[in-house]
């Protein structure tokens, strides 16, 4: 059975993918299961950079179907754009004018169910692509990105996470920043979702964002505190009242901060931040082991 781990928070630059990619790391070297990180920030994937070593796979494309209007078949007569909830499709039946907008098909199929004359068909056109790195440890990084100018985040992601191997016993999902779509689907199947956030009020602000979401989506939960020593004891007040456990807290260290800038994240780590992480290890496979 494996275990699914999301990663994440409501704003950027909190070390969400700082931390997936440790948590990465430490299973890699202290557990005999296999575990696979898997990047869903598919606008803008950067796990694979503190791997100088990656090597490449495969890599396969991404498509979407789009609707292509026959316009010998067409009567105008706009069953299609009612049915689309997406308001992709415009028909004008004065000048016989009938269009799809890829930008905002969603792929559902509606359009065709909904014409009687046979006047609508499917293309397939990439929206993105997939890619499997393998590293020296755990089982490397599965990685979606989504093509430029393409709005559809959250069908990578899916495809994304219907590519990920049966047969593996830790799947870390870093997901995207915010609150958005493609949150919403990255930790919909997790086992259990950390949040990362950092002691300030931009921290506080988005953490609360994400607890309604994840509280809305019924999911079980904790809160990783990173950079802590900084800013005040708001948050602190917050998820206390609210009940909310905090399953590690990392501590500020410019030296560490000076690694990471540098793409050395993983030698020469100072004990505090190690003995950090290694504290969330034991306090995640306890949650895990009771989810």
């Amino acid at each position: 059975m494996s275990h699914r781990i999301a990663v994440a928070s409501g704003k950027g630059g909190t070390g969400k993918t700082t931390v997936a990619l440790n948590l990465y790391h430490h299973i890699s070297n202290r557990l005999t299961g296999n575990v696979l990180l898997v990047d869903c920030d598919v606008e803008e994937p950067n796990a694979v950079l503190f791997y100088p070593e990656a090597e490449a796979g495969e890599e396969s494309p991404v498509e979407q179907l789009i609707p292509v209007i026959d316009q010998n078949r067409c009567t105008y007569c706009r069953k299609c754009a009612e049915y689309c909830e997406f308001n992709a499709i415009v028909v004008i039946p004065p000048v016989k004018f009938a269009e799809v907008n890829a930008s905002l098909c969603h792929s559902c199929g509606a359009c065709t169910v909904a014409c009687a004359f046979n006047a609508i068909s499917e293309r397939a056109e990439t929206i993105g692509s997939l890619k499997r790195y393998h590293l020296e440890e755990g089982e490397g990084i599965l990685e979606g990105r989504l093509k430029i100018g393409s709005a559809m985040q959250t069908m990578v992601i899916r495809s994304l996470k219907d590519a990920i191997p049966g047969d593996l016993d830790y799947i870390i999902l870093d997901a995207p920043p915010g609150t958005s779509c493609p949150v919403v689907e990255t930790v919909s199947d997790a086992d259990y979702v950390l949040l990362v956030t950092e002691p300030t009020p931009f921290g506080l602000h988005d953490l609360k964002l994400m607890v309604r979401m994840l509280r809305e989506m019924g999911k079980v939960f904790g809160v990783v505190v990173n950079k802590s020593g900084l800013g005040n004891r708001e948050l602190y007040t917050y998820l206390e009242k609210e009940g909310i456990e905090i399953v590690g807290e990392i501590p500020y260290s410019m030296a560490y901060a000076t690694r990471y800038a540098t793409g050395h994240l993983f030698d020469t780590i100072p004990d505090e931040i190690r003995g950090a992480y290694a504290g969330i290890m034991e306090n995640l496979f306890q949650k895990l082991a009771v989810t």
